[in-house]
């Protein structure tokens, strides 16, 4: 018995629209591909980034393209059979081997394979030849094949609804509408007598954590008769076992003493044991399949809380309660072909970096490419894996149902190794969507025969098909419903997670309240922010000199999709700052600053309420979003060429290991009840402390004062010596007035209160809190700015002789790589950020509020 061959497909591939001549069949530009970087390859599309020429290339995804290529015929012997695989095809393809049709696809997620043994030919190439339908057009015939169904959706139109392709791919609030087509994922001819068709395994780690029983699996196709499993760790063998292939499935059990575990970044090392399994007849190796799994030990904690109602909503990892400080992941390109693996591993690296714990997969776009799950299990990022589904009321006819469920177990089968993904959830605020239309949803009705007949017919998906397949193939990772969903309604803060849009969307709340929004898990929540200056020039035709080059222009505004979005951002820039569209260089930095502002206060706000063992009252936030798919204004918090903006550095701040967060209060007592004059009136600062790390610590926390409007310190002093910060958990430190000299002058109103918590000496931990709204603020020009570079320490020194907020620092050059930014700075002290990739030569900017008063 012959080992099993794979051949690549990726030569010689061409491509034409469908009713043209053969003459006009052009070179790919890469395979795998997709329609539209096949045409910007030859020049026959504009750039759909650049300007708006977005709306220059919509007729592509209203056409039939063709894919062919040519290849010889391998060696197939008696026994043998040869399967072209085909891992994706987007979506609606027609292929053709040698003139026969082997293969229909409907489904962008599933990959297909077809027999083709007896198609090739004996001598001479074998055409193979994919038509690519317009799924565009054939979604709106699947709509009008379904007229009683209730269709509906937020973003992009109803036809996407009915197309199991990536949702975002219709446009959505942060991307365009770029319908494409193509064979975006390889293609292989298989030869092979027999093969493994799918290993896993169950992992079982003990509580004590000092055992692990693992049970891996090999599902077998032909008439190969044993399996040997080799399990390893840096490539060491640690275990191995052959066993026999019984009713075409082996099965083999290893115990692993004193296992080397898995664990989230931070809070341990990420250990990748490789599991092989070698399929054998005799002494022959027909076929090899090798995973990397992590051993760890997960849970969701749902239990009842002390002094709260509602349960808890947090992962522990390990028996570690994990606060999941992180980010949503949207796929980083609109055209999947053309993101690297080390483009990936790029951006997962930026999570870590962050000082972030988790990245929701979400369901708009794709079941995403091994890389980034690869790196996340490689840097210890947790994954929340949404289902693709986002935004809208599907449908669940029968052969929808059908592909459904293939697709999802084909996806669940293809990622249930890696120890990153600890939860999948069924959708993307389709639960949401159903209460906004008041479709028929009634959580009391258990009968899932019932909800098919109903208008959110998509329950049976949701509560039914995926959790089935997820009880088979994932027996211990929770699957969640969808997101947000849990409790009464979606909304729900005391049950399962939220999304919290009332800042920017909804009741468009200040976000000084985010206390006041607080939910066990946000998974989403955000605020939008101009990118790079550079991301900008880059979109524009002509760069710098481009008349389009200013805050209010039809492009810049084409390049921003939020419904409402000069309202919304121009409402929360205006409540908050003084700020100016021009020059734009500066305007940027305003809505950046205000982005910081606004998501630096939830992350602190509610990891505030991370208060350790039975009051996690708040167990995660996730912003909206790490990512953009391309150059943009959006709620990302890096732009679509990694350039971070400045809420990325306050994240990274607020999830240090250790932290001090500070808010203001104002109390008010009136005389009696009908007086409008005799009022007394406190403000308060409240300082907390959070210790992510799993030791308790001591600290001793001083808070200092200026004055904004002289720079002169108003007050010094350790307000609590050698506080006692348990580990894991977020403890109170002080209620105190703002220290101000005199009472009842306003003087609260210009006082800059500094924070710090030092521990034998040293600062650990430090935040500036400033009156607000920032925009009332006398704030003075520093005279002694400095930013200067210190070679020996690889960082560049910040000081003032003034309360200075929000310095920011930037370099032209993309390669210099600033490891903190955005820093408020008070006098009489000197603040180093880390940076990389300078030279003597390298020359520094600063921005700060108010600088062009």
């Amino acid at each position: 018995m012959a080992a099993r061959t794979v051949i690549p497909i990726n030569k010689n591939w061409q491509f034409k629209r469908a009713n043209k001549g053969d003459s006009s069949y052009l070179a790919v530009s890469q395979f795998p591909t997709h329609i539209h970087l096949d045409l910007l390859h030859h020049g026959l599309i504009p750039d759909p980034y650049m300007g708006q020429n977005e709306k220059e290339v919509q007729w592509i995804g209203e056409t039939v393209w063709v894919y062919r290529t040519a290849f010889p015929s391998p060696e197939v012997k008696d026994k043998a059979k040869a399967v072209l695989a085909f891992d994706g095809l987007d979506t609606f393809a027609t292929v053709v081997l040698n003139g026969k049709t082997i293969l229909e696809t409907d489904n962008m997620f599933v990959s297909e394979r077809a027999d083709v043994t007896d198609l090739l030919k004996k001598s001479g190439d074998n055409e193979l030849v994919i038509t690519f339908d317009a799924a565009y057009l054939r979604g709106w015939k699947e709509v009008e094949k379904y007229p009683d169904h209730k269709w509906g959706c937020w973003n992009g139109d109803i036809s996407r609804l009915a197309v199991r392709k990536s949702q975002y791919h219709w446009g959505w609030d942060w991307g365009p509408e770029l319908l494409t087509c193509g064979p975006w994922r390889p293609v292989n001819l298989e030869v092979y007598e027999s093969r493994i068709t799918d290993m896993h395994s169950e992992i079982d780690v003990e509580d004590s954590l000092k055992s692990a029983k693992v049970v891996a699996h090999a599902a077998v196709e032909g008439s190969a008769s044993h399996v040997r499993f080799n399990i390893s760790l840096n490539n060491k063998i640690v275990s191995s076992e052959t066993v026999n292939v019984k009713h075409g499935e082996a099965v083999a059990t290893f115990k692993v003493q004193n296992p080397e575990l898995w664990y989230p970044i931070r809070y341990g090392k990420q250990p990748l044991y490789t599991i092989k399994a070698t399929l054998l007849e005799g002494s022959t190796e027909a076929d090899t399949a090798t995973k990397k799994i992590g051993l760890r030990k997960v849970e969701l904690i749902q239990r009842p809380l002390k002094d709260q109602p509602g349960t808890t909503f947090f992962f522990q990892v390990n028996n570690i309660p994990i606060f999941c400080g992180g980010s949503n992941w949207i796929p980083a390109d609109n055209f999947i072909p053309r993101i690297s693996k080390e483009r990936y591993y790029d951006w997962v690296k930026m999570v870590a970096n962050g000082n972030q714990f988790m990245l929701r997969v979400w369901g708009g776009g794709i079941y995403e490419e091994e890389p980034l799950y690869d790196a996340c299990d490689e840097l210890g990022i947790l994954v929340w894996q949404d289902f693709m589904f986002g935004c809208g009321n599907y449908p669940a006819h029968p052969s929808y149902l059908e592909s459904v469920e293939r697709e999802a177990r084909e996806n669940v089968k293809k990622l249930r190794h890696h120890p990153s993904i600890v939860i999948w959830a069924g959708n993307n605020e389709d639960y949401q969507y159903a209460e906004s239309e008041k479709l028929n949803y009634d959580p009391k009705d258990q009968t899932a025969d019932n909800w098919l007949k109903t208008d959110f017919p998509a329950r049976y998906i949701y509560e039914k098909v995926l959790p089935d397949v997820c009880k088979e193939l994932i027996p211990d990772t929770y699957y969640h419903p969808g997101s947000p969903w849990g409790g009464n309604d979606t909304t729900d803060p005391t049950v399962g997670d939220i999304h919290q849009w009332n800042v920017w969307h909804g009741s468009q709340e200040k976000y000084q309240n985010f206390d006041k929004l607080v939910g066990r898990f946000v998974s989403e929540f955000g605020m939008e922010a101009f990118p790079s200056i550079k991301t900008i020039e880059a979109f524009l035709p002509k760069g710098k000199d481009d008349p389009e080059r200013f805050a209010q222009s039809s492009t810049v505004d084409f390049h921003n999709k939020a419904a409402g979005h000069e309202r919304r951002l121009a409402l929360y820039l205006v409540e908050n700052i003084r700020y100016t569209p021009d020059p734009l260089e500066y305007y940027i930095y305003c809505t950046q600053l205000m982005q910081a502002e606004c998501i630096a206060s939830a992350y602190r706000l509610w990891k505030r309420e991370w208060r350790g063992p039975g009051r996690e009252y708040c167990a995660g936030a996730l912003v909206w979003q790490i990512n953009d798919c391309w150059p943009v204004t959006s709620w990302a918090i890096c732009d679509y060429y990694l350039r971070p903006k400045h809420a990325y550095y306050t994240v990274k701040r607020e999830m240090a290991p250790i932290s001090i967060g500070m808010t203001r209060r104002e109390h008010s007592k009136p005389k009696d009840k009908y007086t409008r004059v005799h009022i007394d009136t406190e403000i308060k600062i409240e300082i907390w402390g959070s210790n992510i790390n799993l030791e308790d610590l001591t600290a001793d926390c001083v808070v200092k004062a200026w004055d904004v409007e002289t720079g002169r310190e108003t007050y010094s002093q350790t307000v609590s010596a050698k506080h006692y910060l348990p580990a894991n958990a977020s403890t109170e430190i002080i209620s105190m007035n703002v220290p101000v000299t005199k009472k009842n002058t306003g003087e609260e109103g210009r006082t800059v209160v500094a924070a710090y918590l030092y521990q034998e000496g040293k600062q650990i931990a430090r935040y500036v809190n400033w009156p607000e709204p920032l925009k009332y603020l006398h704030l003075q020009k520093p005279n002694h700015l400095k930013a200067e570079l210190n070679t020996a320490r690889n960082a560049v020194e910040l000081s003032a002789e003034v309360p200075v907020k929000g310095l920011a620092v930037e370099c032209d050059d993309d390669n210099v790589k600033f490891e903190d930014n955005l820093i408020d700075i008070v006098p009489g002290e000197i603040v180093c950020i880390g940076v990389k990739g300078v030279t003597k030569d390298t020359k520094f900017t600063t921005q700060y509020l108010n600088m062009l008063s």
